[in-house]
């Protein structure tokens, strides 16, 4: 965790850090609680445009995470109290940076082994990836 990796996509290019990795992370709100059986985890993330031209996408669209036996999990719009979320889109200027997290819903019983994200809502060609220490 917190290395940089940068990712191009279509018209994009950002370097892409994961600032921080919160499990479990607590609900938040008394609306937004995990299924029976399941946990939230949350994901920060720094995004800097580092190409010339702007960044316009959903970064949870792109976002993804894998537990050791290989079963992907997506993003749940769920608030978690591990702090501020990105909204739905995000534009960030060719130099400018923005920051937040991503919640996902997981099983209790699964180990969370990576965090992967892709620009282009997760159609890009290249996927970052980063592994989760134990």
């Amino acid at each position: 965790m917190g290395n940089s990796l940068t990712l191009e996509g279509t018209d994009d290019r950002v370097q892409v850090t994961v600032v921080k990795f919160v499990d479990p992370a607590a609900p938040g709100n008394e609306y937004s609680s995990p299924e029976p059986g399941s946990r939230f985890v949350a994901v920060q993330f720094r995004l800097e445009n580092v190409g010339t031209t702007t960044y316009d996408d959903s970064p949870s669209n792109g976002a993804t995470l894998a537990d050791n036996k290989g079963q992907r999990f997506s993003p749940t719009f769920a608030e978690t109290a591990a702090g501020p979320s990105f909204p739905g889109g995000v534009t960030v200027a060719p130099g400018d940076t923005a920051l937040g997290f991503i919640a996902f819903e997981v099983p209790e019983d699964s180990t969370i082994a990576k965090v992967q994200f892709a620009l282009d809502s997760g159609f890009a060609d290249q996927v970052g990836q980063w592994e989760v220490p134990q």
